[in-house]
């Protein structure tokens, strides 16, 4: 759940190492986005029990206990890393150390490593806590899943795809060029809600026809930390764009259409 809006540190130039080579930093972001990409596939695979291996509802049921533990675990590691690594002020100690052009590469590998630290290691929940026996019912909550996952993958794209996941930079680098700004914008779906790809997300996860123990506890976490998540967001782009963003929020909603005001 990379976020919606990059907030760019100040610029500077960047201590303690020599710049990395061009072909270098190209190969590492592009194995980065690679990464990414296939999480992102696992994850719908994962959340939808589909086709992958090991879902969120397969294999060995250890105690209730354990299980609930070790998920746990596993959704604080990713949130921790998530959140911690996107807030400005870690960006700007974090390149002192890393070359800015693979800075959100590294955050985005390291994101998917995160995510898929928690599929390998997410105990199932089997419990039952409700199961849509209608056919049609079924299907539709199949279909809006699948609608949340391309939400998405659509705002991503509305607001520069490969920007948000560092190829942009990287390709940019190669290039011997510094990529600009890309500014504030609010095209398609932003014009109707704040956060259309943590709407997204938050679609695919509780569409479930068939909701156990272990996705309602995979729900609940996540979309708590989303709801945490956004507020940070916010204040990072309240800063960075100022009244700019003020008006935009007074506008449009976060995660529900509102009609805009005056």
């Amino acid at each position: 759940m990379l976020s919606a809006r990059r907030v760019t540190p100040d610029k500077r130039t960047n201590g303690g190492f020599k710049p990395m080579s061009k072909t270098i930093a190209f190969i590492f972001g592009l194995v980065s986005y690679l990464v990414f990409f296939f999480t992102f596939l696992y994850a719908i695979g994962f959340v939808g029990n589909l086709v992958v291996p090991k879902s969120i509802d397969s294999g060995t049921v250890e105690s209730f206990a354990v299980s609930l533990v070790i998920n746990l675990v596993l959704l604080c590691i990713f949130a921790i890393q998530h959140s911690v690594m996107a807030r400005p002020g870690f960006k700007r100690w974090w390149t002192k150390f890393v070359p800015e052009s693979v800075e959100r590469s590294v955050y985005v590998l390291l994101a998917s490593l995160a995510l898929l630290l928690l599929f390998w290691q997410w105990r199932p929940m089997p419990d039952v806590i409700w199961s849509v026996e209608n056919r049609v019912g079924y299907f539709i909550l199949e279909a809006v899943f699948f609608a949340g996952w391309l939400i998405v993958l659509l705002s991503t794209f509305m607001i520069n795809h490969f920007d948000l996941f560092g190829l942009r930079q990287v390709y940019l680098h190669q290039r011997g060029e510094k990529p600009e700004d890309l500014g504030f914008r609010t095209p398609a779906f932003y014009k109707l809600v704040r956060h259309p790809i943590m709407v997204g997300f938050l679609i695919a996860f509780w569409a479930a026809p068939v909701m156990t123990a272990g996705h309602l506890l995979f729900a609940v976490v996540t979309t708590a930390y989303i709801l945490v998540a956004v507020q940070l967001e916010e204040r990072d782009l309240t800063r960075a764009h100022g009244e700019t963003y003020e008006k935009y929020r007074s506008r449009v909603g976060m995660f529900l259409p509102l009609p805009k005001k005056g």
